[in-house]
């Protein structure tokens, strides 16, 4: 055994409870904290009949206009395949819409209709009595404080790169 690889025994081991010191916690715990909160979000969703997946595209939309599909990908952390069918969902219900590209005869860019603000909107006032319960186990100021940490996590370099 090599002077720099600690002994088996020494090696913190990844079991998912609370004290967990291994290298893997800290995303362990994202990924737990993630799958609540999504399941929270969908519940607020549902009745509106679009999924996080839609609204994440729609949020897109919202913050950066007319988006060709490839860059929509990219932000939601999709594949082409799945942005091609999360974006005909949202044509087909009216949310959005694909318009040709000046310049660019092959691109479509995608633009949320005045439905998908109204629905974008609804979401938000959805999802407002759901989400508190997301942080109803933290202290005063608490909730502010996790999200500035998740955002410097997210943001390693910060939020303009």
């Amino acid at each position: 055994m090599t002077a720099d690889v600690p002994p088996a025994s020494a090696v913190p081991r990844a079991t998912g409870r609370p004290g967990d010191c291994s290298p893997f916690a800290l995303g362990l715990l994202l990924r737990r904290a993630h799958a609540h909160a999504a399941s929270v979000m969908t519940e607020a969703l549902r009745p509106l009949g679009i999924e996080l997946r839609h609204f994440a595209v729609m949020m897109e939309l919202v913050d950066r206009g007319p988006t060709v599909q490839r860059d929509l990908a990219n932000a939601t952390g999709s594949d082409k395949a799945g942005i091609m069918r999360v974006v005909d969902d949202l044509e087909r219900k009216g949310l959005a819409v694909r318009r040709a590209v000046p310049g660019d005869r092959r691109a479509r860019a995608v633009e949320i209709t005045p439905e998908g603000l109204e629905l974008f909107g609804a979401a938000h006032v959805a999802a407002e009595p759901l989400a508190a319960r997301l942080v109803t186990g933290l202290g005063p100021g608490e909730s502010e404080q996790l999200m500035d940490l998740l955002n410097r996590l997210a943001e390693p370099n910060g939020v303009d790169g």
